[in-house]
């Protein structure tokens, strides 16, 4: 390759890699997608790209074609694809990660709701590979894995230094195919090992209940007559777009139900769409009341998102929310703006502390990029992705409590309502 064609084919490179954020429409708290087209894309004013810069990745190029032993590795596309990946990470955000082809597509089908795999949602805390939720009868659940397990092998292969959508790629498949996942347990030095049969999976939405005044036991009677011992329970398993209509029918019919106490509870919650989450905090909230704001770095101004004012209760309302290590992302944003509003009491465990927004910008035809854009902030200016969110009342369940299936979490929100 002559010294002209390095030139441009450093700028192709370069070109490919760097591109200017449009924004769409919808918010995600999770993925924003974009089209960008990366035929003529210049180099950004501002970045200079030097010959001797690339000295280096240009020997390491020739040194390979030249004597690495497996013919397979001269395919450029493959190398292209493996320098943009590097250049991804280097920026130490575990969200931002370029798609080549067969990724970009799993990626895109997974953000469409039904895929198949053992259904969880996983991430990096403290640069270990973390369980943040299994979904509600996922195969992942019912194979008894748990928000905060830290998956150190997935088959045989290690997780050290494996980014979340390598893990990804090895823990999808079609279903009835196994994949083995090997996971440490807070507590416990001993590894658990377990063989999951994957499944196609459906993401759960909401699910409802009323607690009677005794010792739980859950009662279809939802009559006016229960308003001060009854106890009304939203169960919400994700933000997706079909949640703010599905909570506003689990509202009316805790009004209906007669009762004044309310649980919303977001625990192995992953979190899902921005939107769902603005929705649904304004049904609490009078009109201008901030929730959330987007926080861009100072590369552009920030986007403050304000109660639409729905707000249908009055200070008569005793409302609790459940939160532990698997409520991340939009689960932060509506808990974080009731409880520093003063509408609602957050109990159970520490949050994920998730509060990043990515969009997904599609670089070439069949490759994207994820890339991190902006930080989550609660009305008081806390950033979820420093420290979550620590609840007014903590509750951590013990070994036995998880082994008998006693939900002491649960069990203190009733208590504390019924005061």
């Amino acid at each position: 390759m002559d010294k002209e064609s390095q030139k441009t084919t450093v700028r192709i490179i370069v070109g490919l890699i760097v591109v200017f954020i449009i924004f769409s429409i919808g918010r995600y708290t999770g993925e924003r997608s974009n089209n960008i087209s990366s035929r003529d894309v210049p180099i950004p004013e501002g970045v200079n790209v030097t010959d001797k810069q690339f000295e280096p990745f240009w020997k390491v190029w020739n040194i390979l074609s030249q004597k690495y032993v497996s013919a397979t590795t001269t395919d450029t596309d493959k190398r292209i694809w493996g320098a943009i990946e590097g250049l991804a990470s280097s920026q130490g955000d575990p969200y931002t990660v370029f798609f080549p082809p067969e990724e970009s597509k799993m990626f895109k089908s997974d953000i469409s709701g039904n895929f198949e795999g053992v259904g969880m949602e996983i991430g990096i805390k403290d640069n270990m590979l973390i369980i943040v939720a299994p979904l509600k009868n996922s195969p992942a659940e019912k194979a008894g894995l748990r928000s905060g397990d830290k998956i150190i092998m997935i088959d045989d292969k290690s997780t050290i230094d494996l980014p979340t959508d390598k893990a990804v790629k090895l823990i999808r498949g079609p279903k009835g195919s196994k994949v083995k996942i090997t996971v440490l347990r807070d507590g416990s030095t001993t590894p658990i090992e377990k063989t999951i049969i994957r499944d196609i999976i459906d993401i759960p939405t909401i699910q409802t209940e009323m607690k009677s005044n005794d010792s739980g036991i859950v009662s279809e009677d939802k009559s006016v007559g229960l308003r001060n011992h009854g106890i009304f329970i939203i169960k919400l398993f994700s933000f997706t777009a079909q949640s703010p209509d599905l909570f506003r029918k689990a509202l009316r019919e805790f009004v209906e139900s007669g009762s004044n106490k309310l649980i919303l509870d977001l625990r192995g919650n992953p979190g899902g769409y921005l939107d769902a989450a603005w929705d649904m905090a304004s049904w609490f909230l009078p009109p201008g009341k901030v929730i959330v704001t987007e926080d861009f770095g100072g590369k552009r101004e920030n986007i403050v998102y304000k109660s639409k004012g729905y707000n249908i209760f009055t200070k008569d309302l005793k409302f609790v929310i459940l939160v532990d290590s698997g409520s991340a992302s939009a689960s932060e944003i509506l808990a974080g703006a009731l409880r520093e509003h003063g509408v609602a009491t957050l109990i159970g465990g520490k949050t994920f502390g998730k509060g990043s927004v990515q969009e997904l910008i599609e670089i070439t035809g069949d490759t994207s990029l994820k890339v991190t854009i902006a930080r989550w902030l609660t009305p008081k200016g806390h950033n979820l992705s420093n420290d979550g969110l620590v609840p007014d009342i903590e509750v951590k369940p013990t070994a036995k409590d998880i082994e008998i299936k006693k939900d002491v979490i649960m069990d203190k929100a009733v208590e504390f309502l019924k005061k």
